[in-house]
């Protein structure tokens, strides 16, 4: 793994001279002109520098999926991941809960007058690793500089086009009684990989984040031509907020069993210690995918086969239509209770 000092070594642009990103704000000039050639371009390039306002792209697909976020966590860097890596995942995973292939990103950075270069030149290389590793490819951005302390340090926003290959309508409306719930791992460690280093909490055993890519676990069920109704990752909110809002929007009730969600003792733990509820905790390489009941014990088959879903679980069902839409577990104690959606942000700025 490289340190820190590696990345400053390996900086395109002088730190000795350089040591921070000390640009006026919205300024052009020099240092940014070397930002964009020698750090931006250089990295993220796939063949095509036309220095043009517009990427040209070919899209062969008929169906398309587009999205966009932005990222504002704080720390940058956390156990498990950063900034850079987590804006590429988390764009890649919208694409691929559309059931979408992920092929392109743009990368828009707000960047703090004052930023260490070696900061920036750490986030970058994360960037384009992730980009990589998601086989997607970076064709435009852009690069804002503020004035110190309006930005804290970076903001990050990316967008992401995706061809849907398949003939399936992978949305909320698409769930019907009957349908069975699989979940890709154990839930909570993002949020509280976070929270960990923000506070300065120390636990017997470090908890990383399970920030990923999900698009090739996604591409393998449909690939297999499983029957899938929906697809949610479960970021802000978890797992009970993710339920909450299909549940809502196709009219249904879910019904899911505790003893079948895998939680880690550590995540648990620290759960128990902050007051925290893990199905309400942030994910940032979990969802939960909606199939026909058909098809659940294959589904569950190929997931497990997958590094990202090896501990893959079948969580419940839809029980019958409902026009309120809510979520009901079985509790470990016997007994059930209904799951509401969170009410505020558990864990701000943690994406």
């Amino acid at each position: 793994m490289e340190t820190p000092e590696d990345f400053t070594i390996s900086c395109p642009i002088p730190i000795a001279q350089y040591p921070h990103v000390l640009l006026a704000h919205g300024g052009g000039g020099k240092l940014m002109h070397q930002l964009i050639e020698t750090m931006f371009l250089a990295t993220f390039s796939s063949g095509d520098r036309n220095r043009h306002d517009a990427a040209e792209i070919d899209l062969k697909s008929s169906r398309t999926a587009f999205t966009t976020d932005s990222y504002v966590v704080q720390p940058l860097f956390f156990p498990g991941g950063d900034i850079g890596s987590l804006a590429v995942n988390g764009t890649v995973n919208d694409l691929a809960m559309c059931g979408a292939r992920p092929l392109y990103l743009s990368v828009g950075f707000i960047l703090e007058e004052g930023l260490s270069m070696a900061t920036l030149w750490r986030v970058v290389r994360s960037i384009q690793q992730a980009a990589t590793a998601a086989n997607v490819q970076i064709v435009t951005g852009d690069t804002k500089v503020v004035d110190k302390g309006k930005a804290d340090g970076i903001f990050i926003n990316t967008a992401g086009i995706g061809a849907i290959e398949h003939s399936f309508a992978i949305a909320p409306p698409s769930v019907k009684p009957g349908d069975v719930l699989l979940l890709n791992g154990d839930l909570g460690r993002h949020g509280i990989a976070i929270m960990a280093v923000r506070e300065g909490l120390e636990f017997e055993s470090q908890i990383e984040s399970d920030s990923a890519p999900l698009a090739s676990l996604v591409l393998q069920l449909l690939e297999a031509k499983i029957e899938i109704h929906c697809l949610r990752d479960l970021t802000r909110g978890g797992l009970s907020s993710a339920l909450n809002e299909i549940a809502q929007a196709a009219g249904v009730t879910i019904a899911i069993d505790e003893n079948c969600i895998p939680i880690r003792e550590d995540v648990q733990g620290a759960c128990e210690i902050l007051g925290f509820d893990p199905l309400y905790v942030a994910n940032e390489g979990r969802f939960v995918a909606f199939v026909a009941p058909s098809e659940a014990p294959r589904a569950l088959q190929i997931m497990r086969s997958h590094s990202l879903g090896a501990s893959a679980q079948i969580i419940g069902n839809v029980t019958e239509s409902n026009s309120s839409g809510f979520v009901t577990m079985n509790s470990k104690i016997g007994t059930q209770r209904i799951v509401d959606m969170l009410s505020g942000e558990q864990l701000p700025r943690i994406c």
